[in-house]
């Protein structure tokens, strides 16, 4: 008896959906649009240079690019001079009949196309400076002058510069496994960052004539050549950061001899431009392992301040298998060391900043930038270079490899507010941070600005919650850093935002409207949620990790991140990548509807209506029972108050035959149906609660939406009353809209008082 009802339980079932294939026959087709779909077609598909897995392939390959340079500063005059010799490895398997060079500081030529890059009517504020910058100053005369490019014999070599990029063309093309060397004299007026704006220039300080000099994209760059791009030489026109190669540099910059220095690299000749007094104190900060040691004080650096020596000192650094070079010079600055033991190597710690940032920048400044290489360290792998430099300087937030710029200045009383410590103390995070992506694990930001800038925030925020772990006092009254991207609940205004100013996370730096938002803000916090909610922080943690330790020193793609995430964990993000990266859509998930139900052998006439479209004859149906919700006109309370099997001769025979006790059958049934407004699949997390007060807490995987797109239901059994339940209850999954995440719904707030009255405890 009790097998026979499971053979016409299963065979009424097929019958039903076989009447549905067949009608469904009829229909118009449609190409597969299930949220859970196979990325290739959005994927390139792997092949020998970048493999399947997301690794390196067997004929992976990179170039290898070196350069020696002499460098100048005018401070009087505000101009940069320079000489460098440029030895180019050729690794790739191809011919090189020309080399393309990037000369980033022709943004700043007054004919620079970038320049009317934008719309000018589109804002209805201005500083003072910025109309005095547009409309009363000319433009600013920068921008690269070559004055020649040789081979290394001295011979004079051919090259075209179109904007920001200049073709070299060769006598003979670089065979592969090749190298070739030509050197480059240039020059260029610096800028002045604070009214120019710009990622490295100067700082004037009115008060007492000096200038601190922040100093970037100095240099004539290679640009990348790979499997994916060949040459990536799409323009710099401002937001799309920058594509390099690794390789070595020895750099001498002559400055004034009072100034003070921190660059790229190990300083080579300490002995020959410090004091007697501040190389002492230098050597001994290498082993300042619990707080940093002053090389150079406020109060010395105030004498400096009023020296402008008119003698010249070299500083001569080295740095080996690093993408970039920047300095900071001025004669201006403290300075401060401190060592760090990160893994097996000592690191050092540094900070770099005038008089005008304390005393925030003595107190916060290297603790921030420790915090930084131990929390990296331990979700990437150990910093592997001598030193992370943070130099103070206004309005910047700006990285490069072993030093970066920060923002965050007190009043000049010395006040500072609490947005202005935590928002130096995350810039600093911030730029140390990009020592990791792109520094090292070097994505192509002139492309993908989110490879960088995204996983670096992410990261951000999880040393952020660790330093206000590390320093308490730091956060006085709050019981976490208050970190401004990260957690899913920051998100939702630009989520929610107009679709028309919204792109992809896979867009083109330049093509953005709202560039934090896209390549910081969303990427961050998608891998946030990816981690706690979706695979789990020791799946996510390892698969992090191991992509991050496959691709340093190496240029990885998009492809390569999405695809190491999943072969190091074994969980289908397809969907996640789809949902997040491809698209704009939005998670909106909530409750549609709650029915109590019980079983019963007669069907009502919602269900005769099934019964009958399908075929079967009412008056001889074989044994089955019938699910009768509160809103049949069947519906008995007494039948659904007491046992749900009630009115059922059916289930009670069956349960006798099988020597089963009715009396553990739930006391209630409840179907909920959850809806799914928003385009984006997630996990279904919800919280129900019972009119004994306790609370239960379950999450659904996100494949309960494969087949059930737009709402799903759950049937809840349970020897409890509910009497409430609410979806994302923590806020975990960045839902745009939380007026339908509760039932019952909020329909007042009095209303839902009574009812959280109800369900406290």
């Amino acid at each position: 008896m009790n097998k026979s009802k499971f053979t016409i339980g299963f065979t009424f079932s097929f019958v039903l959906l076989s009447c549905v294939l067949l009608h469904s026959q009829t229909q118009q087709g449609h190409t597969n649009n299930n949220k859970f779909k196979q990325l290739y077609d959005q994927f390139a598909d792997p092949n020998k240079y970048h493999n399947a897995s997301g690794a390196p392939g067997v004929e992976y390959f990179q170039q290898k690019v070196d350069y020696v340079m002499d460098i100048e500063l005018d401070d009087e005059n505000s101009r940069l001079y320079g000489e460098e010799t440029i030895t180019y490895t050729n690794n790739s398997p191809d011919q090189l009949p020309y080399l393309w060079i990037q000369l980033d500081q022709n943004i700043r030529k007054k004919d620079a196309p970038a320049l009317e890059k934008n719309g000018t009517g589109n804002s209805i504020t201005m500083r003072p400076s910025s109309f005095v910058s547009n409309y009363v100053d000319g433009p600013f005369d920068g921008g690269f002058n070559v004055d020649w490019v040789k081979d290394e014999n001295g011979n004079a070599l051919s090259y075209k510069i179109n904007q920001t990029m200049m073709r070299v063309d060769l006598p003979q093309a670089i065979q592969p496994g090749g190298s070739y060397v030509l050197q480059i004299k240039w020059w260029y007026n610096i800028n002045d960052h604070v009214e120019k704006r710009g990622r490295s220039g100067y700082e004037f300080f009115k008060e007492d004539g000096n200038k601190a000099y922040v100093i970037a994209q100095f240099f004539p760059r290679l640009c990348v050549y790979n499997d994916v791009e060949g040459w990536q030489n799409y323009q710099f026109w401002g937001n799309g950061e920058f594509a390099l190669e690794f390789g070595d540099y020895e750099v001498n910059i002559t400055v004034p001899s009072d100034h003070i220095m921190e660059a790229t690299g190990s300083l080579q000749n300490p002995k020959e431009v410090l004091s007697r007094e501040e190389y002492k104190r230098f050597t001994t900060s290498e082993k300042s392992f619990d707080k940093p040691l002053i090389i150079v004080n406020e109060e010395e650096a105030r004498a400096k301040e009023a020296s402008f020596s008119k003698k010249k000192s070299t500083w001569k650094y080295y740095a080996e298998n690093v993408r970039d070079f920047g300095f900071a010079t001025s004669r201006k600055f403290i300075w401060e060391r401190q060592a760090v033991q990160v893994g097996s190597q000592k690191v050092m710690a540094v900070s770099l900043y005038p008089k005008e940032g304390n005393p925030l920048w003595e107190e916060y400044s290297t603790k921030a930038v420790v915090q930084t290489l131990k929390t990296y360290s331990k979700f990437t792998f150990d910093y592997p270079y001598p030193k992370a430099v943070s130099v103070h300087a206004k309005n910047q937030g700006m990285e490069y490899p072993m030093i970066c710029w920060n923002y965050g200045r007190p009043d000049k009383d010395g006040n500072y507010s609490d947005r202005t410590k935590f928002g130096m103390i995350s810039v600093i995070i911030h730029e140390v941070g990009h020592n990791y992506f792109p520094m090292i694990v070097n994505s192509d930001e002139r492309q993908w600005g989110w490879m960088d800038e995204g996983l670096d925030t992410f990261v951000q925020y999880l040393t952020e919650q660790e330093f206000g772990e590390s320093y308490p006092e730091a956060i006085p009254g709050l019981s976490a850093y208050p970190s401004r991207r990260g957690a899913p609940a920051k998100i939702l205004p630009y989520m929610a935002g107009e679709q028309d100013f919204i792109s992809p996370i896979m867009s083109n730096p330049e093509n953005v409207y709202q560039l934090g938002p896209n390549a910081y803000a969303k990427p961050a916090t998608a891998l946030n949620i990816l981690r706690e909610t979706v695979m789990g922080r020791e799946a996510f943690d390892h698969a992090f990790k191991t992509y991050s330790k496959r691709w340093m020193f190496k240029h990885p793609t998009p492809e390569d991140f999405f695809r190491t995430m999943e072969d190091a964990s074994a969980i289908d993000l397809d969907w996640f990548w789809r949902g997040w990266f491809y698209t704009t859509d939005v998670v909106d998930i909530g409750v549609k509807n709650v029915k109590r139900h019980y079983y019963s052998d007669t069907p009502d006439n919602k269900a005769k209506e099934r019964l009958e479209q399908f075929g079967y004859d009412l008056d001889n149906l074989p044994e089955m029972v019938f699910k009768i919700d509160e809103e049949s006109e069947s519906f008995d309370p007494k039948a659904a108050s007491e046992n749900p099997i009630t009115n059922s001769k059916i289930m009670q025979d069956y349960l006798q035959a099988e020597g089963l006790d009715s009396s553990k059958i739930p006391a209630y049934f409840y179907e909920v149906e959850f809806e799914k407004p928003g385009g984006l699949v997630m996990p279904l997390i919800v919280e129900y609660a019972y009119a004994d007060g306790t609370k239960e807490r379950v999450t659904y995987p996100v494949q309960l939406w494969r087949k059930n797109v737009a709402s799903v239901k759950k049937i809840i059994a349970s020897d409890k009353e509910l009497i409430g339940i609410t979806v994302d209850p923590d806020l975990e999954t960045a839902d745009v809209n939380q007026d339908n995440n509760s039932w019952p719904k909020k329909e007042s707030p009095s209303d839902f008082e009574k009812f959280k009255e109800k369900i406290k405890g």
